[in-house]
């Protein structure tokens, strides 16, 4: 039997074989990023760009360019830090939060057929598998 730590690395390889089948599928071409950091600023609120940055795991000043595109399509805000006049908060915009909704819903149909032959009992065991990651992660993904 395997340690334990390897269960948790066959998840992680096969959620990213599952995002990028249904990426594939979908012929969504915008980048895994836009859609990390819309669910980032989604779950965690409005933060700084360096900050977006690392919860998204992409370059500062990959980041700017991004967060420019965004805004340019109306995906994400762009305020004054009231902390820090020089600084600027990124938040999630209505538009952003609804694009971020239909991508989440075209992954899941994109990936339904793969798991049409799971039986009640396999589903049950999947759904408490999901309850119980999402319970021991914070929504950047870091360890509680």
């Amino acid at each position: 039997m395997p340690p334990r730590s390897q269960d948790i690395a066959e998840i992680v390889t096969a959620a990213h074989t599952l995002t990028r089948l249904a990426a594939l599928e979908t012929k969504n071409d915008a980048p895994a990023t836009q859609w990390r950091a819309l669910s980032v600023l989604d779950a965690e609120g409005p933060m700084r760009l360096g900050e977006l940055a690392r919860a998204s795991r992409a370059t500062q000043p990959g980041m700017t360019r991004l967060v420019g595109q965004l805004a340019e399509a109306g995906l994400v805000t762009r305020e004054h830090d009231p902390a820090d006049s020089r600084a600027t908060v990124i938040g999630i915009a209505d538009h952003g939060r609804e694009s971020l909704a239909a991508w989440r819903i075209e992954l899941r149909d994109a990936l339904a057929p793969l798991f049409a032959d799971l039986s009640d009992e396999e589903w049950a065991v999947l759904s408490r598998a999901a309850g119980i990651l999402k319970s021991h992660i914070t929504p950047t993904g870091a360890a509680r």
